[in-house]
Formats: C-alpha cells, structure tokens, sequence
C-alpha cells in the first residue's frame, strides 16, 4: 500500500490527538483502505451488545463491556474508500471544519513521563506468577481451558506516525485485517488481526475458530500439531459450532486446517450458515464474544475467572472491530495484535490459551511471538 500526500498524512495523523472519531481499515488481501468518520460529537455508546440490534457503523468493544467501559460504535457520517476518495473526502470535511486545515503541520505528541519498562526477566517473572494461579484450577479440572493475556509498555519511536505504522502494518501482513481507530473515549488503537467473529451479507455467513499456535519455519508453514494445540482449537470448535446452530441453519464447515498470520500459524475452521433474518446481529454477538479463543470454557466461568486474576485490565484488546451493517456486508474481527497508543507510549498485548498440560516457559514464548507482529511495525 502506497503512502497518501504528506498533507493527508498529517491531517490523519493529527485526528489522533483531536476529538475526531474515525477508523481507519483495510481487509485482507486487498490494497483498499477504508475512511468511516463521524462529522461531529461523541459515537454512539453500547453498554452491551445486544443494542447493536439493526445499528451500522464501525464498532470498537472491549473485552468486558461495563457502563464505565462500554462499546462504541463511530457513526458513518464519511465513509470513502481507496486513498483517492479519501482525500477528496477530507478535502470536503476539512472546508466543514476550519480548525483543521489540510496541508498542516503534524501536531507534535503530548508530553508525557518516559516509559519506565521493566526488564524481559521481570516480566516474565510476573507473568510465571500469573501462570501458576491459572494452571492450577485447569490440574484441577475446574476449567477445560482458560486464556492469559499480558501487556508490556515501550516507549515510541521519535517522529512516530500512527498512519504510517499503519501502512506498514497493511504492506507486512496481507492475510490480517489492520485496523487504526481512534475516539476521545477509547484513545488509538492499531491492530492486525488474523480471526473474524462474523462477517457476511444478506442471509451469507460466516464465522471462524482460530486456536494452536506455532512460530513459521522461515517460508515454510509447519503443519504437525501437538496434542495440545488440536485440543485447544476444537474446544473452540466446538463451542463455535453450538453457538451457530442457535442462529443458523445450512451450517457447513471446512477445516480445521493451517492457516498463517504473518509469522506465526494457526489452527483453523471455517463455519458458514444462512441467516434469515439480520436484524438481530447483536444477539449473535453477545452469544459468540468472548468466544474460547480468547476466554476460556466453561465460558461464564472463565470470564470471571480472568477478570478476578488478570493483573491488568485488557480495554479493548481481545474484544471487537469492525464494520456493521445489517443491510449489506458486515466484516467484524476479534481485536489481536494490537497495539494502545498514549502519549509517547505504545501498550502491547498478547494472550494464550492454556491446559492442563501447559507450561509458562512456552506459553511466554507464545506470547512474545505474537507481541512481535507489533514490535515488527514499531522497529522496537
């Protein structure tokens, strides 16, 4: 993906640090980037997603949605598509808006204290800590599998580009949905993640499972699970499965099978199901998130699990982006890899299912790979 003109470069970069509600996206394997924006005023905000219910828009939900925290859903006022249009659609929404002046100056970041980041040996230790309070219920059958996340604070690099991060991110990952997403509410998310929670149109649908993970053997994609990823992934199967069978009928799947996401591999499976009436979207995805993949089985209990044991709070990672429209396509992915921008810092966070017969030593490997799709944009 090509480089927009250096003024809607900076006009971009500049909503960042402003009041604009926008998302910036591109799907996989295509070299589009999508522009939904809201003229003016705060998103709409969903305390849970049932009231997604006939609503349209691009949709970022946190992991646990609260009346603190709830989903927010950016109204599309603006929504242009390719670098050409976009421009001339900043060109018309910078003459509504006269504080913001195309061909500007990037504005410089907020000053905030230096990162203080604790050593890769700190982290780990923290995170080995962590691990033992979630293995011990799984030894003790309390739970069949349970997912731990953690987060890790680096500091940006000078002249940082939240849009050119982003291109970067588009050019390195063709197979993922990469996503720059910002409201005064949520702050600015970048993300590129490789698992879809639903997508389709009219009564075509479709939804995935996406567990097991392995590193890339250079260009050559591994394909010989251990046991432990092929229970992983079809518990997430499973519950996938039942939860479709609830809304859809004509359920057809493929797989699983090895599918890559920039250097790492997954399992996956694919579901696709008619739906005959769309106006309830929402209740399918208050059904479906947290899906296994991200949480844990039993589900209710896991959630609360690790809501009670996490050390930090997961904000929107782990939860949903997306675009949604009940009358024509919808394309809304589980929000992995990515990336909370503050300041002059950059939040990054990674999680990984775990069993009863999981070891911290991988399961931090597992993690470091994954935080890498990040590292890898950022050169941190």
């Amino acid at each position: 993906m090509k480089t927009p003109e250096t003024t809607y470069h900076h006009l971009i970069d500049s909503f960042t640090r402003q009041g604009v509600c926008f998302a910036l996206y591109r799907l996989p394997w295509t070299d589009e980037p999508i522009l939904v924006m809201q003229e003016e005023g705060e998103p709409t905000f969903l305390s849970n997603l049932e009231a997604l219910n006939q609503k349209k828009g691009f949709l970022l939900a946190p992991f646990q949605l609260t009346e603190a925290r709830p989903a927010v859903l950016i109204q599309p006022d603006i929504v242009a598509h390719d670098w050409e249009n976009i421009k001339q659609a900043l060109q018309e929404w910078s003459y509504r808006h006269k504080e913001y002046t195309v061909g500007s100056p990037a504005l410089q970041p907020e000053k905030t204290a230096p990162v203080t980041q604790p050593s890769e040996k700190e982290e780990k230790e923290r995170y080995t800590e962590t691990f033992s309070r979630f293995i011990l219920p799984l030894k003790e059958k309390q739970f069949r599998k349970l997912v731990l996340s953690r987060s890790t604070a680096h500091a940006l690099p000078p002249q940082f580009s939240p849009l050119a991060t982003f291109i970067q991110a588009c050019n390195s990952y063709p197979r993922m949905m990469i996503s720059l997403c910002h409201t005064p509410s949520t702050g600015t998310w970048i993300g590129s993640t490789p698992e879809i929670i639903l997508s389709g149109h009219e009564k075509e649908w479709h939804t995935v499972a996406l567990a097991g993970t392995m590193p890339m053997q250079g260009e050559t994609m591994p394909t010989e699970w251990s046991k432990k990823n092929q229970e992983e992934q079809a518990f997430v199967g499973e519950y996938i499965r039942k939860t479709v069978k609830k809304f859809g009928t004509k359920l057809t799947e493929k797989g699983p099978y090895t599918a890559r996401a920039g250097q790492l591999v997954h399992l996956k499976t694919d579901f696709h199901f008619c739906l005959k009436d769309t106006d309830h979207l929402g209740h399918i995805l208050q059904e479906l998130h947290p899906t296994p993949a991200v949480c844990g089985l039993p589900k209710e209990e896991a959630y609360r699990f690790i809501l009670q044991t996490e050390p930090h709070d997961r904000l929107f990672y782990s939860g949903i982006i997306g675009w949604i429209d009940p009358e024509g396509d919808t394309t809304l992915y589980v929000n992995l890899r990515c990336m909370h921008l503050e300041g002059n810092t950059a939040t990054l966070y990674a999680g990984g299912g775990i069993l009863p017969d999981s070891t911290a030593d991988s399961e931090w490997e597992e993690t470091q790979q994954k935080m890498n799709t990040m590292r890898n944009i950022l050169s941190i």
